[in-house]
């Protein structure tokens, strides 16, 4: 990153350089100044040496505002940069990400992470700017006297080879810090995202006292980090000051005998008191690379992840055809609305995961937490087996993904497909479907690729026109980010009316209608066919309301589809069918998303699509 950077650092190392001009030469002019002109009564002298010296302070202060503005540009450049790093990783791994880095992880280098490496980038043209300041003033002090010269030549890697015994220590609890740290973040996610649950369930104080005890456990490394981090700062001070009074009793010794005069030895003590600016600049920069060393350790987790896909060597065209799962016997006929029933909401997400050739979200990635680095065996057991298990899960993964997928399309088994040819082909869409920030045009139609018509009618469709009646701005209204402002219900008519409007050739709708009220889910249920007649959709619920306008119904019992025909036929001749769809009828009724306040801060109403009963795993 900071190769990326060569061009903005290298210039904030110019002006950082043209910065630190008055510390560097004001020594060596005032000495000139005393020994040239006050000393000797000569007025000319004393003010040309003093013009001079205004003259280096004015291009320092001028080059301070510019050396500011390259340092705070490459703090953002690496700051954006690595937030465009883990977009980009999330979004090449697709799903498969949250398999592998837990959420709080990620958030913890789109963040703090990335703020570690602006930091690096910021001090990186200051060190070098530094380092060649400290070469400028060694070099003056040479020329002046050996030994003063040899002294301060000198300095530099004493004081850091005695501070660099602390620096292990340091880093190491910086990044037990760093773990608990990405662990805390993960736990705030799961409460936010699960707040109206824990209210309802009473289970807010268990989940505010464990993400306290995790707090108090990051604070306890961050303690510890400090009492390092204080006592490299405290040597390294220690150890400038003992410079500063060094080179002071050399440069009065060699005065009086002689070898200096007032004036240069006015400036030795000058030169002393600049290093100890240099000298700082190189502790900070230590210190940020080290937290970066452990940014970038957490960075390369989520970054050296690659997609378990593979190409197949030859990929078979696309061809809609008949599609089979062989592990269920589910089959869907092109051109028909089929409907996929169970008792068991996750069992029939898990066959759409698979019709679309997504690996299953199982209990998601596991969170490895470096407690090897407390010090205890029993902690770097469990940290061993975390890792073991986390590098499982990824060799399972590739496994799964690298071998026939069980799923056929025209007799043609998923796997022999390109994937972005079947993604393009293929759609899959449940209720917990992202919706960002932006216009309400940007989130039916985030690409531009249709016509106004097109997007009304897949609003009509979904019935999910009086959102934009309802925005005053119409289609240049703004959603907020994640629907806020937005009741369940029109949240995830946006997301169906976005899928609509795409019109792949095999739509696969999880649950489309589980936070709507009976009345719009009737009237998406029959707009919906006629919507899609002629393409392949394949959908699941339990509500009669969509059922008696499937061209197919098959019942799923676990692992196995068990029976398969029109509703009003299951409803005859199967008890097992008629069991399942009459429990969901009997069910309590949906809450009426639409008519909730939107504010998630309202009310004890379970508003959340996560939240309704019969919702997927996904």
């Amino acid at each position: 990153m900071l190769g990326r950077q060569r061009g903005i650092i290298a210039a904030s190392a110019v002006f950082s350089l043209l910065w630190l001009l008055p510390g560097t030469l004001s020594p060596y002019l005032l000495g000139r100044a005393i020994d040239q002109g006050v000393t000797k009564h000569d007025m000319g002298a004393t003010l040309m040496w003093a013009s001079l010296l205004a003259v280096v302070i004015v291009i320092g202060v001028a080059s301070d505002v510019i050396a500011s503005t390259f340092q705070i540009s490459s703090w953002l450049d690496a700051m954006y940069r690595t937030m465009q790093l883990v977009a980009r990783k999330v979004a090449q791994m697709c799903h498969v990400v949250i398999r592998r880095v837990p959420a709080g992880e990620m958030l913890s280098v789109a963040s703090s992470d990335a703020d570690n490496f602006g930091a690096v980038a910021e001090v990186s043209g200051r060190a070098i700017a530094s380092l060649a300041s400290f070469a400028f003033v060694t070099a003056l002090v040479l020329t002046e006297s050996l030994t003063l010269g040899l002294v301060v030549l000198a300095s530099a890697p004493v004081i850091l080879l005695v501070s660099a015994p602390i620096m292990v220590p340091m880093q190491r609890y910086q990044r037990l810090e760093r773990e608990r740290q990405s662990t805390l973040t993960g736990m705030a996610v799961d409460i936010v995202s699960g707040l109206r649950i824990l209210r309802g369930v009473g289970g807010e104080n268990l989940f505010g006292d464990n993400y306290q005890n995790q707090s108090q456990r990051v604070i306890a490394a961050g303690k510890r980090g400090g009492y390092w981090w204080a006592l490299f700062q405290a040597a390294s001070i220690v150890l400038t000051g003992w410079l500063l009074v060094l080179l002071t009793w050399l440069g009065i010794r060699h005065m009086l005998s002689g070898d200096l005069t007032v004036g240069q030895l006015i400036g030795f003590f000058g030169y002393a008191v600049f290093l100890s600016r240099p000298f700082n600049t190189f502790v900070e920069f230590i210190q940020k690379w080290i937290q970066a060393l452990v940014s970038a350790r957490k960075t390369l987790g989520i970054t050296n992840h690659t997609p378990p896909w593979t190409q197949p060597a030859s990929p078979a065209p696309w061809a809609l055809g008949e599609i089979r799962d062989d592990r269920t016997g589910f089959v869907a006929r092109p051109g028909e609305l089929t409907i996929v029933v169970s008792s068991v909401p996750d069992d029939s997400a898990a066959l759409c995961d698979r019709i679309g050739r997504y690996l299953p979200v199982g209990d998601g990635a596991i969170d490895v937490e470096e407690e090897s680095l407390g010090g205890s065996a029993e902690a770097r057991r469990q940290y061993r087996d975390r890792a073991a298990k986390r590098e499982a899960q990824c060799r399972r993964d590739e496994e799964m993904a690298n071998r026939p997928w069980g799923v056929t399309v025209g007799g043609v088994d998923l796997y022999d497909f390109d994937l972005a040819e079947l993604r393009r082909h293929v759609m899959v869409t449940d209720a917990g479907a992202a919706v960002f920030a932006g216009t309400l045009q940007q989130l039916v139609d985030p690409h531009a690729e249709h016509t106004r018509e097109q997007a009304e009618r897949a609003l009509w469709v979904s019935s999910a026109d009086d959102v934009w009646e309802a925005l005053p701005e119409g289609w240049q209204g703004r959603i907020d980010e994640r629907g806020r402002g937005l009741s369940g219900g029109q949240r995830q008519r946006l997301i169906l009316a976005r899928s609509l409007l795409l019109d792949p050739e095999v739509l696969v709708l999880v649950e489309p209608t589980s936070a709507v009220d009976a009345h719009t889910e009737a009237r998406i249920a029959e707009r919906l066919p006629v919507a899609r007649a002629g393409r392949t959709t394949i959908l699941t619920t339990v509500s009669p309301l969509w059922l008696r306008h499937a061209d197919r119904v098959v019942l799923l019992d676990g692992d196995t589809a068990v029976a398969s025909g029109t509703h009003a036929e299951l409803m005859a001749t199967c008890p097992r069918y008629r069991a399942v769809v009459i429990r969901g009828e009997d069910a309590p009724p949906p809450v009426d998303r639409d008519k909730l306040d939107a504010d998630e801060g309202v009310g004890d109403h379970i508003t959340d699509e996560h939240d309704t009963a019969g919702v997927s795993h996904r």
